[in-house]
């Protein structure tokens, strides 16, 4: 392959990958308002889901009247409700029963400025109506949203006319990326998982894996900015929702040299206990059953947060294929040997701390990349560590030792090639 078609293969993949992150933010722009210190954010209070298979009504009391914008998504079914950046005040069970024909139902920070209401259903629906009421009679202000049943052809078709508007925004990391253009130092890419309306995994004492992720990936930067040898950046810097596609997207167009997604493992009681810490590199083929499982669970964040996914391409594998990838994967692999052993030092580590499998978010064929479960928010002795301020620190000693590992033989070789 020429180095010309090879430029090409790897832009059209990000190209490609870069497509899903409009369709997270378009319709979250429509109805959003700027948010600032002086304005009070409206507040959802309560909510209630009532009605049969025939027609289902779901109710947001409101503090204020605000817009919305309601629309319908497939494989799995699901209603989104777009909206301003909300307040949720709601119950920590709600969403979890079904009623009619709502499954489930998840809220939360889809983007700076905007929230959004996700409702699995149990097959495909048509919006009968998705409106808001101002408070009267002694009422709060409401969202009220009727649904009833339909065949598919009739969904998809739907579907299918909600697409033809234009998509002119996309919903990109919330923190500025360091300009590279006089400064050759190595561009470290942070990804915490999750965040806005995709929780992750949560433990049965509430902590959840967003929030200690997020926390993590401010100490890691922080400890790899203090050395004064590498750049970084993060895919998200507070409870936003950031798609699967654009974090790769993010990492490629800034020409990240490596980057590293952040999370916390969890794994339900009958399937036994786990603990320690996992590196996962990529593979189109999972080592075992346990990564399959992972890789399956982090790569429905899109389907979580109602990203429309129609545009995202179906085989990633196709883009992979190419040397750059292989040399790529062998950077990956390197990286993450040097990782579990800096880890073993300071962390407990899983009984088979390496481990490869097919991470949407570990798929740019041209950046060494690396997915890091530090622990199991499901296992106690773990939940301690994850949530201890004196344990990231010293886990964040330990990954800033091992990026030192990986670049410097890199920096040196980059220092005799300039003599």
């Amino acid at each position: 392959m020429t180095v010309r078609g090879l430029t090409f293969i790897c832009a059209l993949g990000a190209v490609m990958l870069g497509n899903v992150a409009g369709m997270a933010a378009e319709r979250v722009n429509a109805v959003r308002k700027p948010a600032n210190g002086t304005e009070t954010l409206p507040q959802a209070t309560d909510v209630r889901v009532g009605g049969d298979d025939k027609q289902t009504r779901f109710v947001v009391d409101l503090s204020q009247k605000i817009d919305l914008a309601a629309f319908t998504l497939a494989d799995p079914y699901r209603v989104v409700i777009d909206l301003p950046q909300v307040t949720f005040k709601l119950s920590a069970k709600a969403g979890e029963q079904a009623r009619g024909l709502v499954k489930a139902f998840r809220y939360g920070l889809i983007m700076q400025g905007g929230s959004r209401i996700v409702l699995d259903t149990k097959g495909p629906v048509r919006i009968d109506k998705a409106f808001a009421l101002d408070a009267a009679d002694g009422q709060p202000a409401r969202l009220v949203l009727d649904l009833a049943p339909t065949d598919r052809a009739s969904f998809l078709r739907t579907i299918s006319l909600e697409n033809r508007s234009p998509r002119n925004s996309s919903a990109k990391p919330n923190e500025a990326t360091p300009q590279a253009a006089a400064d050759p130092r190595p561009l470290i890419v942070l990804d915490p998982g999750h965040g806005g309306i995709d929780n992750g995994t949560k433990a049965a004492s509430g902590e959840m894996e967003k929030d200690v992720v997020l926390q993590f990936a401010v100490t890691l930067r922080d400890k790899l900015e203090r050395s004064g040898k590498y750049r970084v950046a993060m895919t998200r810097s507070d409870d936003t929702f950031i798609p699967l596609a654009e974090r790769v997207r993010f990492a490629r167009t800034h020409g990240a040299a490596l980057f590293v997604s952040i999370h916390a493992d969890a794994i339900p009681r009958s399937e036994g206990q786990a603990e320690g810490a996992t590196v996962y590199t990529l593979s189109e083929h999972a080592s075992d059953a346990e990564a399959a499982r992972l890789a399956e669970a982090e790569n429905k964040a899109d389907v979580i947060a109602g990203v429309d996914l129609t545009a995202e391409p179906g085989d990633v594998a196709n883009i992979l294929v190419d040397l750059a990838q292989r040399e790529t994967k062998t950077y990956s692999t390197q990286f993450a040997r040097a990782l579990v052993g800096e880890l073993k030092v300071t962390a407990r580590l899983h009984k088979n701390p390496m481990k490869a499998a097919g991470f949407k978010v570990l798929t740019a064929p041209d950046v060494p990349s690396v997915l890091v479960e530090l622990g199991y928010m499901s296992t106690k002795d773990d939940l301690k560590l994850l949530t201890s301020p004196a344990w990231q620190a010293k886990a964040a000693a330990a990954l800033s030792q091992a990026v030192d590992t990986f670049f410097t033989p890199r920096l040196a070789g980059a220092g005799r090639g300039s003599n």
